[in-house]
């Protein structure tokens, strides 16, 4: 005959023993579930800073190509003279700076072209 009450010690070994099992199992879950989402959210930091770098480096070429010049490089001076268009434009820019009057640039014209 069996009695009934508080049980012996093999069963109460046994049932510690499913409580720590299950005590582990749960453990181990959300401990899987805490990794995934830390790894996650690392990717994430690193996907933007990714895109933060290759916007930077986009910036980086557009300024160096809106510093480099438009206009091609003059032409080389013909042998035994100068270069006639590069003197007149030199010329006009000092004309537009207001370093030469219309009278100073019109005499350094003619004086050019004659």
């Amino acid at each position: 005959m069996r009695r009934m009450g508080r049980p012996g010690l093999l069963g109460l070994a046994a049932r510690t023993a499913v409580v720590a099992g299950t005590a582990t199992a749960v453990s181990g879950g959300m401990q899987r579930h805490a990794q995934a989402k830390a790894q996650d959210q690392q990717q994430q930091q690193e996907y933007a800073a990714q895109q933060q770098q290759e916007q930077i480096n986009a910036a980086a070429a557009a300024a160096v190509a809106a510093q480099q010049p438009a206009a091609p490089a003059p032409a080389p001076a013909p042998a035994g003279g100068t270069d006639i268009i590069a003197e007149l434009q030199k010329l006009a820019a000092l004309k537009d700076q207001g370093i030469l009057t219309d009278e100073e640039f019109s005499a350094a014209k003619a004086k050019l072209l004659s």
